[in-house]
Formats: C-alpha cells, sequence, structure tokens
C-alpha cells in the first residue's frame, strides 16, 4: 500500500534512474538485487535508496533484497509508465525529427501521436509515419484527441506561446528543449532539456589548460 507521507520532488526525479537501472540488471540476466549493489551501480547509498522507495510501501525483504521484475513493476505503476501515453510534438525541425524518429519511447510508455509545426512548407509533409499538422490547430487537436503529454522543440522566441495553447488544451506535462523557462499554471508539470546548460555544468570542473 503506498505511504499518505508527501513525495518530495526529488525523490521522484530518482525513480526514473532507479528504474533505469534495474532495467539494465534484468537485461543481464539478474533476477535479485540489494540496496547496496543498486547504490553502487547509481553513486549513492543504500540508505538513500531505502529512504526514496519507503515513500511508496515495502518492496524488498530484509536480508533476501528486491525481486528485480517486481521492483521494476511497482516503479512502472507508481510513475503510472505501466501504459501508454499519447504524446504531441510540436517543432519538426532537426530536433523535432530526431525525436520523432527517437525508438526509445515506445518501451517506456510514451508514443508520439501528432506532430506540429508553423512552417507553410513542412506541414502536410510526412515526419515518422505522422503527416505534420499546422499548430494554428494545435488548441483543438490537442483537446479533440485528449492528449495531456506534449514535447516542445521549438526557438525560444516561440515556446511560451506554444506551451499557452498546449495547456488551453489540456496538455499537463510538458518536456520543454527550448532555452527558456516556461510560465505555466499550477499542477502544470514541466521538465527543461537544455545541453548547453549541461555543458557549462560540467566545463566548471574542467581546468583553462
Amino acid at each position: 500500500m503506498a505511504s499518505q507521507k508527501p513525495v518530495p520532488r526529488i525523490v521522484v526525479s530518482r525513480l526514473p534512474v532507479y528504474l533505469r537501472a534495474l532495467q539494465h540488471m534484468a537485461q543481464e540476466g539478474k533476477v535479485v538485487t540489494s540496496s547496496q549493489e543498486l547504490a553502487q551501480r547509481l553513486g549513492t547509498t543504500s540508505a538513500q535508496i531505502r529512504k526514496d522507495l519507503s515513500y511508496f510501501g515495502e518492496f524488498g525483504r530484509q536480508g533476501m533484497g528486491y525481486e528485480i521484475g517486481y521492483l521494476m513493476q511497482q516503479l512502472r505503476r507508481i510513475l503510472h509508465v505501466d501504459r501508454e501515453w499519447p504524446v504531441a510534438l510540436v517543432g519538426a525541425g532537426d530536433l523535432g525529427h530526431a525525436l520523432a524518429n527517437y525508438a526509445g519511447f515506445p518501451p517506456e510508455g510514451f508514443r508520439i501521436v501528432a506532430v506540429f509545426d508553423n512552417d507553410p512548407k513542412k506541414i502536410g509533409q510526412t515526419m515518422a509515419g505522422l503527416t505534420i499538422q499546422d499548430s494554428a490547430h494545435l488548441r483543438e487537436v490537442i483537446a479533440r484527441e485528449r492528449l495531456k503529454v506534449a514535447i516542445i522543440a521549438v526557438p525560444a522566441s516561440g515556446a511560451q506561446a506554444v506551451a499557452d495553447e498546449l495547456v488551453a488544451g489540456g496538455v499537463r506535462a510538458i518536456l520543454n528543449y527550448a532555452p527558456i523557462t516556461l510560465n505555466v499554471p499550477e499542477g502544470v508539470q514541466v521538465q527543461y532539456v537544455d545541453p548547453v546548460v549541461h555543458l557549462q555544468r560540467m566545463t566548471f570542473y574542467l581546468d583553462d589548460e
């Protein structure tokens, strides 16, 4: 049974990392693991892993560890990826093309079902088996198809307007690749992917020689 304790956002952010590590273990043929082994793989502590999992229940047995298949199943349930989420992609440029063709989404519970762009030269073209639709119809298509998840892959100058239309259509989770912080209503989840920021965080630790 899941706990009623409020779950810190940082804990939720670590669950997909645990799930991926478990998936790698399963691919290696492992059946059982321990918090110590999982911690070694992830560069964290066994106490942290046990504490994080305790927000959601008891998944292992003392002295026996975790059954990998079962723990993976439970993490998928907790993260709501024990189902398939249809996803809207806005932006049919080079990045959008790469995302539309990324084979890693469907196995993890996400499938891009609609692609939008505002470039007349791209509208009506096919990308990854999907017809690129006019962004002018974004809100109505999102509402009609009842899509809750979207990816923004447009320039920063247009990202906020796109986000506004997505939210108005009913989207509640946005993965944003545009280098801008979005202003969205409370209850709408946004995650940011900015390679430049990540590179800058790493170069801080490099010397200048």
